[in-house]
């Protein structure tokens, strides 16, 4: 049998894996799109474009910068590409010690890259299972034509009596072997001198045949040599050149042989049966050496990812995240913290740029407008009326949380899907602005940058009305949170009093809309948000016949909230960071309206 039969005797024809004329295996192919990538926790996901060539996988920040090189490459030959295991548009690909975390648009486009990569790593020699059973067939075929492997060899240093058996097994079978001879030989000269026998016979009887006695004339009848013939006969049946075997010993001699084999082997088959438990013993005590090894190499391994990987989007929030509630919590503190001293350095910056927008009439906020959303804003703002100002203490599932001088901030805890929906409701007083200000400066874009200070980006998707638009912002990540992006819709109305001696309401409301201009992406966790600033100005009669000055009003301020966050946290992280932000940016709104309209004429 020549190499190739022995080789393909070896294993089945699945084994072959087709190939190209370059070598190359039937179905790679080079592949390139666009891939979000984790970079950092302060960018989070960012789209790049990512080429699968020549076993190489590589990234650029788009496809025009292809030709000036990428930005960073991975050779795949012993790459491990790792599925997540709840997030279905996401592949970690894992090289020693660096880590590419990329997301799909799609679970289809997901597992469309694992196949082109895994194909490109069996197409290079490495990781394919038909490569390591073509590995495994060679290395059995060698084994077997090199007789003893070092392990059986190893396995008789100790089995003398094994080792003896074995040469007993040689003497028996070189004793059988001659006894077969000697008994082969005798039954070949038994053969011949039977077949010499029946010659000598057949040539007696002619001979007979030819001496028949002949009638004389006095009637005697007359024999050829009678009695020499018989001695022929009797002499030609001994079975001369076998004398000498003794046929019974020979063959009780071969029975003793044949048993003394057969006991033997028996003896072997035991000595090989407690040999094997012997072996199995050690193997089973090798593969738990074995499994603690790998355990305790997973576990460092996961230790040293934990260290070198720290930030990755693994930590981020959700049901699965490796970072516990104690850390997510602490990990949000110190980002709010952080957020805060850059704000306090930009604030003086802030204040000195002087904006100004103008201020449409007040019958522009009497009525909702004619835009396609109107009587949306017109059900959400009589929701405000209705619900806002209703009076908490009555309501025992309002829980104060906060209260500082004038501001009180309550909470009603709601769960849903274990994500955290409590709805916020804040009181506050503030002296020398009216209902109109406050709600000016909040619904007017033009301001939002000098007192919000978590936005990130935004910008006005779509101008309804004068008193209403479509307003898409990004707001600032606070790790290890996702970012989040919102899209609402933000209107304000003038409530004008049925009683001439109560005052006029003035409200915004913002709530959240879809728009074809602002789809949701997975850069950012989309939340949706049902807030409702109302506002309501006292005027307390001057002195005399002075005019009324700013010193005279007072606002009485209502704040509602209710936020879903689009994802999950830790509801102790949500709630506790609620109760820290909200009532921070009552006081930095309010008192930058107060510096706003200072010296200014009042605007009721």
């Amino acid at each position: 049998m020549s190499d190739n039969q022995s080789w393909n005797s070896s294993g089945s024809e699945e084994d072959v894996e087709p190939r190209d004329e370059s070598g190359h295996l039937v179905g790679v192919v080079d592949l390139s799109g666009v891939l979000s990538k984790w970079t950092n926790y302060i960018h989070g996901w960012q789209d790049r474009w990512v080429v699968l060539k020549n076993n190489t996988l590589s990234y650029y920040k788009s496809q025009d910068e292809t030709e000036y090189g990428c930005r960073g490459s991975l050779w795949l030959s012993k790459a491990v590409i790792t599925p997540h295991e709840f997030d279905e548009c996401r592949l970690d690909i894992s090289v020693n010690d660096s880590v590419w975390y990329l997301r799909a648009q799609d679970p289809e486009h997901r597992h469309q890259w694992i196949d082109s990569i895994e194909l490109h790593r069996a197409d290079s020699g490495y990781g394919s299972e038909s490569s390591l059973r073509r590995h495994g067939s060679m290395l059995s075929l060698t084994s077997a034509t090199s007789g003893f492997s070092a392990t059986s060899t190893s396995s008789f240093k100790k089995g003398h009596s094994l080792k003896e058996k074995l040469a007993e097994m040689e003497t028996f079978r070189d004793i059988l072997c001659r006894q077969v001879d000697t008994l082969q030989k005798y039954f070949d000269s038994c053969s011949d001198a039977v077949s010499k026998d029946e010659l000598q016979r057949d040539k007696i009887v002619e001979d007979d045949e030819d001496d028949f006695p002949n009638t004389r004339t006095d009637g005697d009848f007359l024999h050829n040599n009678n009695n020499g013939s018989k001695e022929k006969l009797f002499q030609s049946l001994s079975p001369k050149g076998i004398n000498g075997i003794d046929f019974k010993g020979e063959a009780i001699t071969f029975k003793a042989t044949t048993a003394g084999i057969l006991a033997t082997l028996s003896h072997c088959i035991d000595l090989m049966v407690k040999r094997e438990d012997s072996w199995q013993k050690r193997v089973d005590k090798e593969m738990e050496k074995r499994r603690r090894i790998e355990d305790g190499y997973k576990s460092a391994l996961n230790e040293l990812k934990k260290k070198s990987h720290f930030g990755g989007p693994d930590y981020e929030e959700g049901p699965n995240s490796l970072i516990n509630e104690d850390e997510f919590f602490d990990a949000v503190e110190a980002a709010l913290d952080r957020h805060d001293k850059i704000e306090e350095q930009s604030h003086t910056d802030k204040t000195r740029i002087q904006r100004s927008s103008p201020v449409p009439p007040g019958d522009v906020y009497s009525s909702t407008g004619t835009h396609r959303f109107a009587d949306k804003v017109e059900e959400m703002v009589q929701n405000h009326m209705t619900y806002s100002l209703q009076d908490v203490g009555g309501d025992a599932n309002w829980q104060l949380v906060v209260e500082e001088g004038e501001m009180k901030v309550y909470r009603r805890e709601v769960e849903e899907n274990g994500i955290v929906l409590d709805p916020l409701k804040a009181t506050h007083s503030v002296k020398g602005v009216t209902g109109h200000e406050i709600c000016h400066y909040f619904w007017d874009t033009t301001y939002r940058n000098d007192w919000e200070t978590t936005i990130e980006s935004f910008n006005v998707v779509e101008t309804l009305s004068d008193n209403a638009a479509i307003v898409y912002q990004t707001h600032k990540r606070v790790w290890p949170a996702s970012q989040r992006d919102v899209l609402y819709l933000s209107a304000m109305r003038k409530i004008v009093a049925n009683n001439e001696n109560d005052p006029d309401t003035w409200l915004v409301c913002n709530f959240s809309v879809d728009h074809d201009d602002a789809q949701p992406s997975n850069k950012c966790v989309r939340a949706k948000i049902n807030i409702g600033m109302i506002c309501q100005t006292l005027v307390s009669p001057p002195e005399g016949d002075k005019e009324i000055s700013r010193d005279n009003i007072l606002c009485k301020i209502t704040y509602v909230a209710n936020v879903n966050p689009g994802g999950w946290a830790p509801a102790s992280v949500l709630r506790a960071v609620a109760k820290r932000e909200y009532p921070k940016f009552l006081k930095r709104f309010t008192s930058y309206v107060q510096d706003k309209t200072a010296g200014k004429p009042i605007l009721f």
